[in-house]
């Protein structure tokens, strides 16, 4: 499949390999699985939105914020295989959501990160999933994906 030039052609980026803040590795190949970190969003090391779901940040920043999440994940990805292209299937997604007391939308803004998987991917997109509240995600993040991906 041709999934980078999917990417460009849906005017996305997937961002340089974000460097762990903590003790732990992007992603790790095991057979022809990828299991790639969790990922906040950010750009350059810098989150991008901070907040909780339900109090600071609304669904739709926090869609967004799913999705930049996401593509930082596609980054640690490639940083193992070369190029998104040896993806087969995106198989499971977890999504974190920092929630204020009361918000029970979570699976709406993690929605965000699916939906992009599949305008990428497409059927090999779709994927099992969680969709977490949590009380709190590391420095103030709203998001915070995870996902498994096959490869050939």
């Amino acid at each position: 499949m041709e999934f980078e030039a999917r990417i460009k052609e849906l005017g996305l980026t997937v961002p340089e390999l974000p460097k762990p803040a903590f003790s732990y590795v992007p992603a790790v190949q095991v057979g022809n699985l990828i299991f790639a970190s969790g990922q906040t969003p950010t750009i350059a090391g810098q989150l991008t939105v901070r907040g909780k779901l339900g109090r600071e940040v609304t669904i739709e920043q926090g869609q967004e914020a799913a999705r930049l999440a996401v593509l930082n994940c596609l980054a640690e990805v490639r940083s193992l295989t070369g190029s998104l292209d040896r993806i087969t299937r995106i198989v499971k997604l977890n999504g974190y959501v920092a929630s204020a007391e009361g918000f029970t939308d979570q699976p709406q803004v993690i929605n965000g990160a699916s939906k992009l998987l599949e305008e990428i991917f497409g059927e090999v997109g779709k994927h099992a999933r969680a969709a977490l509240g949590v009380a709190e995600l590391p420095a103030g993040a709203p998001v915070e994906v995870e996902m498994v991906v096959a490869i050939q």
